[in-house]
């Protein structure tokens, strides 16, 4: 998906108005697609507003956008960053404990956790943060920066909302964390030691765990066996809507879900854009049943048209999601939704 467009072929597609942490949207539905690019226009429920664009009368009804326009996040992370005096500048016009969401720019991704914890004290009631938030120009999704995010979580103990865009040069810690309840990562390769850190993490309030695994080519190396701590489901407990998605192994993660002690206690199972075949499919009809389920989304898959009826027959009470299914080229290569 992540290509450039000529104008002249461009049909601008509105966001989906619902909410990515309180349900599985698809990249194109998350994000606002028009001439400019691709962007997010909400994050949390909330606008997305510049400091530029005026400061409104309740500065907590809105999720604070700012950017580092130093560089694109390529370099290793510096105290001087733009970033530094933009959030600084937010701070001097916006009481920081009226602050309770902030999405960080591509350009200033790397830096962020870090900055963030310095003010921890001051941002009192700061619970939801987007890092790597897609900008007005257009971005790749590869070309976005990161680095250790666990500062982030361990100085935020009441953080509520975590979402990751991009996946180069990440890490994760595993942690403890009393008050989390949505954790996202759009990537178009998640780091297998991510995958493993989040599974040897506790989040007791976690209701949205979503991992967009992504292809080895973009350093999503994980398998199946670094997904065990999270199908054990051991650390998260309130776990109800759990998305693996956008995996070109998906038949082995599928094969996985469908045994694992989490799968029975989930409302919401997203294994969409990937390459799930028939395989992954079979296994998912094998396992444990997922008739309690109330949605199902397999969105952008590679089903034959008899495993796709044989899914819908198995579940005739699930929202079963089976859109965008593709044809494997002759090679039988299949590709996953998002990786550049």
């Amino acid at each position: 998906m992540d290509e450039f467009f000529d104008d002249e072929d461009y049909e601008e597609t509105p966001a989906d108005p619902r909410d990515p942490g309180d349900t599985f949207l698809h990249e194109g539905a998350v994000y606002r697609f028009d001439p400019a690019g691709m962007h997010r226009e909400r994050f949390a429920g909330l606008p997305v507003r510049t400091l530029a664009e005026g400061i409104p009368g309740r500065p907590d009804q809105v999720a604070w956008l700012l950017t580092d326009e130093t560089g694109f996040g390529f370099e290793d992370d510096q105290d001087d960053t733009a970033l530094a005096g933009e959030l600084d500048h937010l701070l001097r016009r916006v009481n920081p404990a009226q602050v309770t969401t902030i999405a960080i720019t591509g350009h200033g991704a790397a830096n962020a956790p870090r900055l963030l914890a310095r003010h921890a004290r001051r941002l009192t009631r700061l619970r939801s943060v987007f890092l790597g938030f897609i900008e007005p120009e257009y971005w790749e999704i590869s070309w976005i920066r990161h680095g250790d995010i666990t500062p982030l979580l361990e100085a935020y103990p009441r953080l509520e909302r975590l979402e990751v865009r991009g996946s180069k040069g990440l890490e994760l810690r595993p942690v403890t964390h009393e008050h989390l309840r949505v954790l996202r990562f759009e990537s178009g390769g998640l780091p297998g030691a991510v995958v493993r850190a989040v599974g040897a993490s506790t989040f007791p309030a976690l209701e949205h765990l979503e991992l967009w695994l992504g292809v080895e080519n973009y350093g999503g190396d994980s398998t199946a066996a670094d997904l065990d701590g999270i199908l054990s489901g051991t650390g998260l407990p309130a776990l109800r809507r759990l998305g693996l998605r956008d995996g070109e192994r998906q038949d082995d993660v599928a094969a996985a879900v469908a045994v694992a002690p989490v799968t029975g206690r989930l409302e919401e199972l997203s294994l969409g854009m990937g390459a799930l075949g028939d395989r992954g499919a079979e296994a998912l009809l094998s396992g444990r049943p997922l008739t309690h389920l109330r949605v199902l989304d397999l969105r952008h898959h590679f089903l034959s048209d008899a495993m796709v009826l044989r899914v819908l027959d198995a579940h005739p009470g699930v929202a079963v999601d089976l859109d965008e299914q593709q044809r494997a080229e002759e090679d039988r290569w299949r590709y996953v939704a998002v990786t550049e």
